[in-house]
């Protein structure tokens, strides 16, 4: 039996925020935008990678939610609470350096970490932690 990856969420609070980050900063291909139930969500894919996937959703998205847990998915989005993604990159640096000059804001520059790998953090437009990482040879 094999299992791979499919597909992973990050909640954004302004979709064309996130995808002038993720498109037009990172480089991901737009592979669906579809909007339901007055929400929009947003698939983006590195194109060397077409099974893998990461959907840009509301805060909360699910129309059953209640006004009070929205507000408080909201909330913690706004403070940079919920989770982001780990990419993998052949360059910290000069994705660090990229990602920088296009104004994302630098939680972490690029350095060696103990457990073998050199990374770097963003956050996105809408808090969530980002990082770049390759292992170190």
């Amino acid at each position: 039996m094999e299992i791979n990856l499919a597909q992973c969420f990050i909640a954004v609070d302004d979709h064309d925020k996130a995808l002038a980050f993720y498109r037009d900063v990172l480089g991901l291909e737009v592979r669906n935008d579809v909007g339901y139930a007055g929400m929009r969500w947003v698939t983006v894919g590195s194109p060397a990678q077409p099974g893998v996937e990461i959907v840009l959703e509301p805060p909360l998205a699910d129309p059953n939610a209640t006004d009070s847990d929205r507000q408080a998915a909201a909330e913690l989005l706004a403070k940079g609470l919920l989770r982001g993604v780990n990419f993998r990159t052949d360059d910290v640096d000069a994705t660090f350096e990229q990602i920088r000059a296009a104004g994302g804001e630098v939680l972490q520059e690029p350095m060696d970490q103990p457990y073998g790998i050199r990374d770097c953090a963003f956050r996105d437009p809408a808090g969530n932690m980002l990082r770049f990482r390759k292992p170190r040879s």
